[in-house]
């Protein structure tokens, strides 16, 4: 049974991270590698959130078993030297239903706690930054990835020898290959220690309150507004930025002829540009002189600005997209609260499952959209701020053992007097996955990560994916132990001695440095506190609104100006894809009347904007419009292929960005290029067919 249990949880976590990287990230776009390495990230980090409420009952149940033979032979010793008041032995313990064999767990936890380890700060650091490299080929890739991460751990090995040196000169400690382990191992979780609780800090308050204001009828509405006009001008100045870094690609391409060598790297960069932007790069005019053959080294420069000016753009372009169609969302519920025959009635209506339409139809969606969904969400809300202000409680008394004022540690002994092993395990998956939750969901909404995104659809590029990967391998150690600290079960902490996990056993404790065991370890999570107090007032976004950096504080004009100049974005953008759909809608009904269109295919130099419909149309027999094609030069709007395949967020992206985002492009020759390049102006200098049929 125990075994049963033991490989179900493995093979489902594993599902789970598979679910989660094909939700994510494009496997058929991105390196295997990558895919490995961020799939082996994410299972391992679940894997011990999953994993160790098993260790957790297992230790309690060995706990037990120890204090019950001490008993017993307590019990001996006094009948032995004729005392009459002797302690009875206790029962005999009950062994918890999910119990392993004792070399399981050790042999376990060896390969994913340094597997995880190797990964975060060797391998994954070396990936993130040869994804980025400039460099042409894969040893100058390699080269710069390895200068990259000398400058960025030359710190950290300057630390680290500081503390050898200090633990080799201390008299009384012998500095052998456990010690040294347990220092690697401990630097690691004091790092992640430090971060885990300035998240905490935020996102304990964060969460329950953002749940809350989300409940209430046009708060959500309204900071999409703010978001969408700050997002707005951050997609602007990526758009400008690949108009600038465009523009000196193509002076450097004019100036090189196609037998020169450096002739080669510069077609290999054009090949990341997507086929829009190449070609309104190529319809420019040339440049009225030249600018001067550059040499290897600032084509490198060049190659680089360029993979960080297209990632931003997709960054933006992706959010946005996803940001819009939340708006309209939010709008259509606004506008259906006042339904008199409780249907629910989208603007842009999007395709459905079959079976999820007949689950999910209109009047169900409309009572939970309009109803239902604003209670739900008001007790969810009520339910993480018990489990937020049970966290920050037992934070700041969890090192207090007589009484035991910990609320966790209070809940794991009430189950350990009843033998509860189930209540105990669930109890630790739920509080280590809420503990995970608020870290997680935080790290990527920090401006200083704002590189990095999570975006469903397979929207995620490799560079965030990789970045998501590092920080689950980097957090989840740290906050298990924290756990385990609450609960107290970590014997290095508070001075009662107890069985500990084999969990911590293999991550090892840092008792050579009495400041980070005795000092940091303990005094540190407390803080936590005062960043929940600062984040509950908001005094970290009133700063940061003060220092420039405008954030959605209420009682500020300019935050109302941001949101009055997001309802005007939002109208112009909503305005655009209902002539795009009334476009469409006249098309159909005019190859329903006389048949015979069909629109260009080769034309691919335009912008794509899905519209997506579930509606029988006329002349089609209920077929799906797939999409409409948008010259962003000339501002006309026609159809293409409208017969084909839905065209979706994530074929629009990909149709755009493909190439850009993939981690080395073909090589090819400059005539192959040439060539590629003259179809390609002889494609952009014909007009497309029908371009007055919306007039």
């Amino acid at each position: 049974m125990a075994a049963t249990l033991f490989i179900t949880e493995m093979i489902s976590v594993f599902l789970l991270a598979c679910c989660l990287l094909w939700r994510y990230g494009d496997c058929y776009r991105q390196h295997v590698i990558v895919t490995l390495a961020v799939l082996t990230a994410w299972y391992f980090s679940f894997l011990i959130i999953f994993i160790l409420p098993l260790d957790i009952s297992s230790t309690v149940y060995r706990n037990c078993q120890q204090e019950h033979n001490e008993t017993v032979h307590q019990h001996i010793v006094s009948n032995d030297s004729t005392v009459t008041t002797s302690v009875p032995p206790t029962p005999v313990c009950l062994e918890p239903w999910s119990k392993m064999s004792d070399d399981v767990f050790p042999n376990m936890w060896r390969i994913v706690y340094w597997t995880s380890q190797c990964l975060t700060w060797l391998i994954m650091p070396m990936m993130q930054s040869y994804s980025k490299a400039g460099d042409f080929t894969i040893k100058g890739k390699l080269k710069s990835a390895l200068i990259d991460n000398a400058i960025y751990y030359g710190s950290y090995l300057f630390i680290c020898g500081v503390l050898l040196i200090y633990i080799a000169l201390k008299p009384g400690v012998n500095l052998d290959g456990m010690k040294i382990k347990a220092i690697a191992s401990s630097a690691s979780n004091t790092w992640g220690l430090f971060l885990l609780i300035l998240l905490l800090g935020y996102a304990l308050v964060e969460v329950p309150r953002k749940l809350w204001n989300n409940s209430i009828k046009g708060y959500k509405l309204t900071y999409c507004y703010f978001k969408a006009a700050k997002l707005s001008s951050e997609k602007c100045e990526a758009e400008e930025t690949v108009d600038d870094v465009l523009e000196s690609l193509q002076s450097i391409h004019a100036s090189l002829a196609s037998t020169h060598p450096l002739r080669e790297p510069v077609d290999r960069i054009l090949l990341r540009v997507p086929t829009e932007l190449r070609g309104r790069m190529e319809r420019r005019a040339a440049p009225n002189a030249p600018s001067p053959v550059p040499s290897l080294k600032a084509l490198i420069r060049l190659h680089l600005k360029v993979i960080k000016a297209l990632q931003m753009l997709q960054r933006t372009e992706t959010q946005w997209n996803i940001l819009m169609e939340k708006i309209f969302h939010l709008e259509d519920v606004v506008t259906n609260l006042r339904s008199l025959d409780h249907r629910f009635k989208p603007t842009f209506i999007k395709p459905k499952n079959p079976i999820v339409r007949v689950i999910y139809n209109p009047v169900i969606e409309w009572y939970w959209e309009c109803f239902f969904k604003s209670y739900f969400l008001k007790l969810l809300a009520i339910c993480t701020a018990i489990l937020s202000i049970s966290v920050v409680w037992s934070e700041v008394t969890f090192f207090n053992q007589s009484p035991v004022l910990s609320i966790f540690a209070n809940i794991v002994n009430l189950a350990k007097v009843k033998y509860d092993y189930l209540t105990i395990e669930l109890f630790s998956t739920l509080m280590i996955a809420y503990l995970c939750f608020c870290a997680y969901s935080t790290v990527l909404k920090i401006r200083v990560f704002n590189l990095y995104y999570l975006a469903p659809h397979h929207q995620t590029n490799e560079y965030s994916l990789i970045f998501s990967g590092m920080m689950m391998c980097r957090l989840t150690p740290p906050m298990c132990l924290n756990f385990l600290s609450l609960i107290q079960m970590d014997s290095h902490v508070i001075s009662t001695h107890v069985l500990e996990t084999q969990y911590t056993q293999i991550m090892g404790h840092m008792d050579v440095l009495s400041i980070i065991s005795d000092g940091f370890n303990i005094y540190f999570p407390m803080l936590v506190l005062l960043f929940c107090i600062a984040t509950y007032f908001s005094i970290g976004s009133r700063l940061l609104t003060m220092c420039g950096f405008q954030q959605f504080v209420g009682d500020v004009e300019l935050t109302t100006e941001l949101v009055e100049e997001g309802k005007e974005i939002v109208k112009r953008e909503k305005r655009k894809r209902q002539r795009t759909e009334e476009s469409i809608m006249r098309r159909r009904d005019f190859q329903g009347r006389f048949g015979g269109y069909n629109a260009n295919a080769n034309d691919t130099d335009y912008y794509v904007t899905p519209v997506y419909t579930d509606h029988p149309m006329p002349g089609n027999n209920g077929a799906q419009a797939r999409g409409v094609v948008v010259s962003q030069d000339s501002g006309y709007q026609r159809a293409d292929d409208l017969f084909g395949p839905n065209l979706s967020l994530e074929d629009e992206i990909n149709e755009r960005f493909g190439i850009s985002t993939r981690p080395n492009p073909p090589k090819t020759s400059s005539s192959d290029f040439d060539s590629a390049r003259s179809e390609s102006a002889n494609r952009t200098i014909l007009p497309p067919k029908n371009i007055f049929d919306d007039v």
